[in-house]
């Protein structure tokens, strides 16, 4: 067997069904970990689901680098369920407007380095008391989460996979359903620590169902998989599972050849944003939304010299970005802060180079963020950028083995400024540590975990 190929089932190369509740359209992970195993010899199809107003319909069709893909329906109270409307307009007098009837996608169809949530229908648009526009937006969401769960099931199961790759809890139960069916083999891709993730805490049935399934789906599977070393030991502990689930970090693939550190990038952030040479800036890549730092890096911001500027790349929605110049305008801070809008993953580290810091921070209101290891941080060192990082402990200690910056104790706030200062006086010795643990810190080098396991899961 050549090094890398997986062992072949019957005399053919191994079906590998991946699973997952967005359009896949850029899911990185996802596809990453897709052209991972197709380049070891597996056959590799992704089940996912429609978003027909961000451009993804239901069917079949090809993503990333030709990977297939077959998306499951997506829920549509006009088409799924017409009977719904009808007691809606009967409880508030009201007929529900089209945008709410139709696709439950909402997110713009931008390329994001953050997979795609579950959506719902808006809410904002539902007639009558709040109750109802709640009810309605639960309701919603867990039939759309079945509906899909049915035909990727259906679909899966009819393609005769000899693994499931379940990506994420929401995904585990027709994971289950498709391996009680064909027999195929589960491994469980935990790309964060699914029950104590960042969602709103009055979900007291969720909690108990998906605590339910990810531990039946878990004892089923005959791998695992997860992002950071605390979530797996988390996994582990929580689940008494003889062996640690492999760590297969969310980083990106390396720009050059395996056996070179990447190339250099010249940057084009100042260019975006019409900013001088001279400039310096702090750069924020990933979704704008809150609990990531953005507003702590603002203040932060407002302590700095004038010719320090913020820019944001990536998307956020409409109601968090509102808030947020609310907040610039008030700090005096209009003239120094930029959003420069999304970009594709793989463009992520070229965009950011010619930027002078970069703030990785994820406030932990949830256990999953306090674990956490973010695209940001990889994505910063594969750019060539000094980082400056909250405290929490797999951030914390990366940066630490690797010396690519300077942590900062985020129960203090001024300390972020002063971190940033300091970083920003005398950032060379960070951006050398950088290219040399952007060298070492690549998907290539991650995916040679994914493939032994695999390896391992194909010969049980």
């Amino acid at each position: 067997m050549a090094e890398h190929s997986l062992p072949l089932i019957g005399g053919r190369p191994a079906r590998v069904a991946l699973l997952v509740y967005n359009d896949a359209h850029n899911d990185s992970r996802v596809l990453k970990t897709a052209a991972s195993l197709r380049s070891a010899g597996a056959q590799v199809r992704i089940f996912a689901v429609a978003r027909a107003r961000a451009g993804y319909a239901e069917g079949r069709g090809l993503v990333g680098g030709g990977i297939e893909v077959d998306r499951a329906p997506e829920f549509q109270l006009a088409r799924n369920a017409p009977w719904a409307l009808k007691i809606v307009r009967q409880i508030t007098g009201r007929p529900v407007p089209m945008a709410v009837a139709g696709s439950a996608s909402t997110a713009p169809a931008s390329a994001s380095s953050q997979p795609e949530r579950e959506t719902g229908p808006v809410v904002a648009s539902i007639p009558g008391p709040p109750w109802v526009a709640d009810l309605w937006l639960r309701t919603y969401r867990t039939v759309a989460l079945s509906l899909f769960w049915v035909k990727a099931a259906q679909a899966a199961a009819a393609w005769a996979p000899d693994v499931v790759h379940a990506n994420d809890g929401n995904t585990l139960a027709p994971a289950r359903w498709v391996a009680r069916r064909t027999g195929a083999r589960i491994v469980y891709d935990s790309h964060e620590l699914w029950r104590h993730r960042n969602v709103r805490p009055d979900r007291p049935v969720a909690r108990v169902v998906e605590a339910a399934i990810e531990r039946r789906g878990i004892a089923a599977a005959a791998g695992v998989i997860t992002v950071s070393p605390s979530i797996a030991a988390w996994l582990q502990s929580t689940y008494d599972l003889p062996k640690r689930p492999s760590l297969v970090r969310n980083i990106p693939r390396s720009s050059g050849d395996d056996a070179d550190p990447p190339r250099d990038f010249a940057g084009r952030l100042h260019d975006m944003v019409d900013l001088a040479p001279s400039a310096q800036v702090v750069a924020y890549g990933g979704r704008i939304t809150t609990s990531r730092g953005i507003e702590e890096t603002l203040q932060a911001l407002a302590l700095l010299p004038v010719s320090v500027h913020f820019v944001l790349l990536g998307y956020g929605e409409p109601d968090y970005l509102a808030t947020l110049h609310t907040r610039i305008e008030q700090l005096g801070l209009r003239p120094r802060v930029h959003f420069v809008g999304a970009v594709a993953p793989e463009q992520v580290a070229a965009t950011l180079a010619d930027a002078d810091l970069a703030v990785v921070f994820v406030r932990p209101v949830c256990l999953s963020y306090e674990f956490s290891l973010p695209n940001k941080l990889f994505e910063a060192i594969h750019a060539g950028l000094p980082i400056v990082a909250a405290d929490l402990p797999d951030t914390a200690a990366l940066v630490r083995e690797h010396g690519v910056g300077e942590v900062f104790d985020l129960d203090h706030p001024a300390e972020l400024a002063a971190t940033m200062t300091r970083v920003l006086a005398a950032p060379q010795v960070y951006r050398d540590a950088a290219r040399t643990a952007a060298a070492e810190l690549t998907w290539q080098h991650e995916e040679q975990a994914l493939r032994g396991l695999y390896a391992e899961v194909l010969m049980q």
